[in-house]
């Protein structure tokens, strides 16, 4: 069990929870391959900010995760590809609502119960928000904690919560391309409804490409 302060990189934050999620949503194909989890970090959605790691960076990160017990080589990989896994659970012991928690957090920075409930749906599902709102309690309650809620930003009805794995995490700003709050109010039910649907298509698809590239990586690598 971890019991003191862990400050993480932006790079090792991003395959840490990108490690976390493929052992989740893709089990056959984990442990990853480094091409596998450097395109996992890379990914162009489920991801913010999108980032673009080299080889280089991806084995720096990896290097300094292992250092911290949380990542490295996996144990009981056989084969010829060297393959990676993350070690969160020996290292905090989190429930699935604890890991899923901070898996989105880490992939997708501060974020509200609302958007915690629907990007943590494929790794846990969380029946109510107060379900949510729950485990975040039990990350903040960690010693050190895990877990922080920000101060909440003008016209905004909810707050938001931030991981921190990276340290302690400075009033961050929403992005200027951020819808407003009364845009994101604005939107019905059907329209929630197949933004959720063409999120699903899309992680389908990235489901079908990182297990396309698996298979390459085992013949060629």
């Amino acid at each position: 069990m971890v019991t003191e302060h862990i400050k993480l990189s932006t790079a090792e934050a991003r395959a840490l929870g990108a490690l976390v999620e493929k052992e989740i949503t893709t089990p056959d194909y984990y442990p990853l391959t480094l091409n596998a989890l450097i395109n996992a970090c890379n990914q162009r959605s489920n991801r913010e900010p999108v980032m673009d790691l080299d080889e280089d960076d991806t084995r720096q990160a990896l290097h300094g995760l292992e250092n911290k017990g949380l990542a490295g080589r996996a144990r009981s990989a056989d084969g010829r590809v060297t393959k990676y896994e993350h070690w969160l659970g020996e290292a905090f012991n989190f429930s699935r609502a604890e890991t899923a928690l901070m898996c989105v957090l880490l992939l997708r920075g501060p974020q509200t119960p609302g958007e915690l409930r629907g990007r943590t749906e494929r790794m846990h599902r969380f029946d109510e928000i107060s379900d949510v709102l729950s485990g975040l309690q039990k990350l903040m309650e960690r010693d050190p904690s895990l877990v922080t809620v920000l101060p909440r930003q003008p016209g905004t009805k909810e707050a938001r919560y931030a991981h921190l794995l990276s340290g302690p995490v400075e009033s961050i700003q929403m992005p200027a391309s951020a819808p407003s709050a009364h845009s994101v109010a604005a939107t019905t039910p059907e329209q929630d409804d197949r933004i959720a649907q063409l999120e699903s298509a899309v992680t389908e698809l990235q489901r079908e490409i990182a297990a396309l590239r698996e298979k390459i990586d085992n013949l060629f690598g």
